[in-house]
């Protein structure tokens, strides 16, 4: 298929929802922009697929919530987007002294949370300490959350806006001594230590802080925090960004694999080169966008493969499909445990025991991880199925790639039995017995690993964030000379601009690297 041009004033190295939120911006300023994207559609990791056999359920395959993605942006680019609240924040099944029970948290938080935390802990100290800490939360969040979609803030001017105490919390101590400091139950410290381990493998106590980095981008979005199911699917926001971007004027090639970026050429710019059936296609332009992870873009650029700063993913991700929902041991009404984030394995001591594990080399004994039922709050995913069905996700921590590096299928098996383990624990029956069979009567299970996701998306090592999240302001003394560096987006070659989720504020479905890039780009006119 033959472009358009040879000459353009933006190409996007990859057709995710970063990219085509950036060239959705760019063409609707009028420039002429080319996205090429190596898979057979647009989306990346937002996309939505029917996963299983003679089931036309269509499941959030990879990525599967949204919380970081702004209002502008969505506003600004004319998509027609619904993001649905749940109608329960989280619950988290326990087994104490041989009693069933849960932690139940509403979606607007009332006396059915006050009680629950009453109930588990005994008194009510702990849901003081929790309104106390998400308060401190919600006032960084504010202050961050505007930030997002404008040039980078210094760190100054971020930290003044902010009490000290809650900055010394957040932001310069280890998570793991603010929580023990400030809660005193294990399920509770728990649940609020989870956040700071989605796709991040790292002790809640690390030095580095890349705990807080990943606990602040799961509070901020929006001002809020919250995270919200796409209506449709996550499919439906790639088929927004698609037709905003190709409405705008953007053209996008598929199947379109980049092999080299260029750059150096008189008079700046780049040439990118790709193969689209069977031939190989030469473009120049003024700027490159690499909606691809940083140390993909190095080779790209023709940097040899630097195995030892590849990142390294650490999440199992289980899709399944059910016939009904499972009821619970400790009794509560599955349609209000299973609509939120279900908690299993996450009490404190457990969370640091699977990573003691995964840290040794070895599949954690008890899996952490978290489930969601989307179709609860959006069941138009399901088509034509029987009453009772459902989807659930399964999103795993403390897994990464290392542990199934030598033998991937046999540690997989073995990730996927601890999982379906740590919810068994809580249920009236084991899931087997709910879930659906496809048409060759499998059961209706997926589950990827690190290593499904980069040989699936060509993220390196699996890693969902493309890379450790950084802090999403300047810290002291960066250099922002240039609008690239202004907006968090540069690279070591001024034609070629980050614009995924390896961008300083990247990461999840949030568009913010395509947003930022795309106004770097347009302040460099």
């Amino acid at each position: 298929m033959s472009t358009r041009h040879q000459e353009y004033d933006v190409v996007v190295v990859g057709g995710g929802h970063n990219g085509l939120v950036s060239a959705a911006y760019l063409a609707r300023a009028g420039l002429s922009v080319l996205v090429l994207e190596r898979l057979a559609q647009t989306g990346g990791a937002a996309v939505s697929a029917a996963a299983f056999r003679g089931k036309e359920t269509r499941l959030s395959r990879y990525s599967y919530l949204v919380s970081l993605l702004p209002e502008q942006v969505i506003g600004d680019l004319g998509l027609n987007l619904a993001l649905a609240s749940r109608g329960t924040a989280s619950y988290t099944p326990v087994m104490r002294d041989g009693k069933p029970g849960g932690l139940f948290v509403e979606h607007d938080e009332g006396e059915a949370t006050r009680r629950s935390f009453r109930e588990l802990t005994g008194s009510d100290d702990e849901y003081a300490a929790w309104r106390e800490f998400y308060a401190d939360v919600a006032e960084i969040a504010h202050a961050v959350a505007p930030t997002l979609t404008q040039p980078l803030p210094g760190e100054r001017e971020l930290r003044d806006r902010v009490d000290p105490g809650i900055w010394r919390d957040l932001v310069t101590t280890p998570l793991g001594v603010v929580i023990e400091s400030r809660f005193t139950d294990d399920t509770v410290r728990g649940v609020v230590a989870t956040d700071a381990l989605i796709g991040t493998f790292a002790s809640l106590h690390d030095p580095s802080l890349v705990q807080n980095r990943c606990f602040l981008y799961h509070l901020i979005g929006n001002g809020t925090g919250e995270w919200r199911v796409p209506v449709g699917g996550m499919g439906a926001v790639t088929t927004e960004l698609h037709r905003a971007a190709v409405e705008a004027g953007a053209e996008i090639h598929t199947d379109a694999g980049v092999s080299a970026i260029t750059t150096g050429q008189g008079g700046g710019g780049a040439e990118v080169t790709w193969h689209e059936d069977g031939t190989a296609h030469t473009v120049s332009a003024r700027y490159v966008l690499a909606n691809v992870a940083p140390w993909v873009l190095r080779i790209l650029l023709g940097e040899p493969e630097d195995t030892e700063s590849k990142p390294e993913g650490a999440q199992l991700k289980i899709n399944f499909l059910l016939d009904r929902l499972p009821a619970l041991r400790s009794g509560m009404d599955p349609a209000q445990a299973f609509s939120g984030t279900l908690h299993l394995g996450e009490d404190y001591t457990q969370l640091q025991a699977a990573y003691d594990d995964a840290a040794q080399g070895r599949v954690p004994a008890a899996l952490p991880g978290e489930v969601y039922c989307h179709s609860l709050t959006d069941p138009s995913i399901l088509g034509d199925v029987p009453p009772g069905t459902h989807t659930l996700t399964y999103f795993g921590l403390h897994t990464p790639a290392r542990l199934f590096r030598d033998d991937p299928e046999v540690a997989k098996a073995l990730a996927v039995e601890r999982a379906i383990a740590s919810l068994d624990q809580h249920l009236a029956e084991p899931i087997g017995n709910c879930v659906a069979r496809d048409a060759d009567g499998n059961p209706c299970i997926e589950a990827k690993i690190p290593q499904d996701v980069e040989r699936d998306l060509a993220m390196p090592g699996g890693h969902i964030f493309h890379g450790d999240l950084d802090w999403p302001w300047a810290p002291h003394r960066t250099r922002l000379d240039t609008p690239a560096q202004q907006w968090g987006v540069q690279t070591d070659h001024d034609a070629v601009l980050l614009c995924g989720s390896g961008a300083r504020r990247g990461g999840a479905v949030s568009g913010l690297g395509g947003h930022n890039a795309a106004q770097a780009v347009l302040a460099s006119r």
